[in-house]
């Protein structure tokens, strides 16, 4: 059983979606259930049958919802300099959006 999935371009990185499918990328703007559509689809495969593009398709486009904005994990950086005696601690948390994929046009 083959599913339809595609692979979309979004904000420099490329990732494999599905339909119904969550996935997390960088914030976007808009609330919790605004539609956001992807244009660069590089490829899509539905029942086997795969359209590349070159670079991508012009045809088609992936629809998601946005589910909610939210933090990502503390990610933790340290400096220490033996010499002077010097250490620091810094933490960053970076802004994500979750999505759902709702349709796939090719």
């Amino acid at each position: 059983m083959n599913k339809k999935y595609a692979v979309i371009r979004a904000q420099g990185k490329q990732m494999t979606v599905s339909e119904g499918e969550t996935f997390d990328i960088d914030q976007i703007e808009g609330d919790a259930g605004t539609s956001v559509t992807f244009e660069e689809v590089l490829l899509v495969s539905d029942e086997g049958v795969s359209k590349v593009g070159t670079p991508t398709l012009s045809s088609a486009k992936v629809t998601a919802k946005i589910v909610k904005q939210f933090r990502g994990k503390k990610l933790i950086a340290y400096r220490k300099n033996i010499t002077h005696g010097f250490t620091k601690k810094i933490g960053h948390r970076q802004y994500r959006t979750q999505l759902v994929v709702e349709s796939i046009a090719a």
